[in-house]
């Protein structure tokens, strides 16, 4: 069985899917894909670029021949592949980016052989325009907007409340100077496509937990219509003993290296005392990571860190539990 559906009608149905199959290229899919997604391409990276080149430049049935050969036997390593965990008659979701051959090709043989499949019209262009739509759109209006200064556990917190979103995780960065420490960022497409996803598993009329940020994270930024209503939500300023903040910060921090430690120190010395920077390198050079951690806390962090005028509660936090159950009384 074969349906094509228009993106409302996947979307509907996305969760009901055994798999979902994502039949661009390597480099599409690593650039961004609808999550949960995995991989079967139709064209390798190379194939999809010679089969592109071929039909830009020479023939564009010269192309389609090529592209159908590549798609033959990239099939029938991916049918081999899909049928040691789907059993035939598992339900198939399948796009690739208009909805044009390569998600029609493999398609057309899975559902020749017994599974249920559903193509995206249209393809993951649909998708992106339903995204960046839903984004601007999205029902939810309740959001607690934890903030604080740094290292006072307001991501450990998000982890022990439902619902909510934790932008650092989901841009991989931590929204500082060191905020990189994470790795290589997602994309803007990726970040915003996980955040929709997140945000639509989430009911409508509940408040959502999340971390005052700054519209800019790293290389990634936040929707407007999102940063607004956090703007507008109501907001819980989150304290902790300096000692607690520095093991927070220790525990953060770990993977940082000598490189990415010194490139930071340099992007802050606007910012900074240079008796301060230079205090804080002579203690990093010593192997003193606590007394780098604090300096960095009360000389750097601190004085950057600007309390919101509008402040609806204050919780100190020193014992997790006590105050994941003092947060999740909250009903604003």
């Amino acid at each position: 069985m074969l349906t094509e559906l228009d993106i409302e009608a996947f979307m509907a149905q996305k969760e009901s899917f055994d798999l979902l199959i994502d039949a661009r290229s390597p480099h599409e899919y690593e650039e961004s894909h609808i999550p949960y997604a995995q991989n079967f391409y139709a064209l390798s990276n190379d194939e999809h670029q010679e089969v592109g080149t071929l039909y830009k430049n020479v023939s564009r049935n010269d192309a389609k021949v090529l592209g159908a050969s590549y798609i033959c036997l990239n099939a029938a390593s991916h049918v081999r592949e899909i049928f040691k965990v789907h059993k035939i008659g598992s339900r198939i979701g399948i796009y690739c980016a208009r909805g044009g051959l390569r998600s029609s090709s493999l398609a057309l043989i899975l559902s020749s052989i017994g599974y249920q499949v559903f193509k995206l019209y249209s393809g993951y262009k649909s998708y992106r325009n339903y995204v960046l739509s839903y984004l601007e759109t999205f029902p939810h209006e309740r959001f607690i907007v934890l903030g604080g200064n740094t290292g006072c556990g307001k991501t450990e917190l998000l982890k022990h409340l439902q619902p909510s979103i934790d932008l650092e995780g989901l841009a991989l960065h931590m929204g500082s100077s060191f905020g990189s420490i994470k790795g290589q960022q997602p994309t803007q497409k990726a970040f915003e496509n996980a955040l929709a996803e997140t945000l639509r598993r989430i009911e409508p009329e509940r408040a959502i937990f999340i971390e005052g940020e700054s519209k800019r994270m790293g290389t990634i930024t936040i929707p407007t219509t999102l940063h607004v209503k956090m703007q507008r939500g109501f907001r819980v300023e989150i304290t902790a003993p300096l000692e607690q903040r520095i093991e927070q910060i220790l525990k953060d921090y770990i993977a940082v290296d000598a490189p990415f430690f010194y490139h930071a120190m340099e992007k802050i010395s606007p910012y900074i005392k240079k008796s301060a920077k230079d205090e804080a390198i002579n203690a990093y050079e010593k192997g003193d990571l606590r007394d780098v951690a604090a300096i960095l806390l009360v000389e750097y962090y601190d004085k950057v860190y600007k309390k919101p005028l509008k402040i609806d509660a204050s919780f100190h936090n020193t014992e997790l539990s006590q105050t994941v159950h003092l947060l999740s009384s909250l009903n604003p």
